[in-house]
């Protein structure tokens, strides 16, 4: 049996004063919640090195995934992003000062507006996401392809009962 690590000293001490509840989920949830902070901190890490958070990453990745001309409306990156309008205009504020962005009128919407990934917010964006794609890498080492093959699809079918509201 592997050496009881943090989530399993926590829920064994719920155990003790809640006996009554079946904590067995925790174990799992548990460890994915902590393991995305961790995750999270690595990212922060990675992107600071480029000026970034990981909000500012997020926008430009998913202007730089969404092909030629990498140009998308804010309501796009919001419903992509999860992100209320404000949410959105806050980050595309920032990366338009920064030269990263910028917002054009939408030609077939005299009201609205597109926004398009700079060749600087391109390189820089590039850059970013293969710095970490590398240290995660790295941290993926220990494991073999199988297990890593394995991780991915229980993580996709998690994700996706997860997205469809379970």
């Amino acid at each position: 049996m592997p050496e009881p690590d943090f989530t399993d000293r926590v829920l064994n001490r719920w155990a003790e004063v809640r006996p009554e509840v079946d904590l067995s989920s925790l174990h799992v949830t548990g460890r994915l919640a902590r393991l995305g902070q961790h995750l999270a901190l690595r990212e922060e890490a990675v992107f600071g090195q480029f000026g970034l958070n990981r909000g500012e990453v997020g926008v430009l990745a998913a202007l730089r995934a969404s092909g030629p001309p990498h140009t998308l409306s804010p309501g796009r990156l919001g419903k992509g992003l999860m992100l209320s309008s404000a949410g959105v205009t806050s980050r595309l504020d920032r990366l338009e000062r920064r030269g990263l962005v910028a917002r054009h009128p939408d030609a077939n919407d005299r009201r609205g507006v597109n926004v398009e990934l700079t060749d600087r917010g391109l390189d820089l964006v590039d850059a970013a996401v293969a710095a970490t794609a590398e240290r995660d890498r790295d941290l993926l080492a220990g494991l073999s392809a199988a297990e890593r093959r394995q991780m991915e699809a229980v993580l996709r079918r998690l994700l996706r009962i997860v997205e469809q509201g379970g």
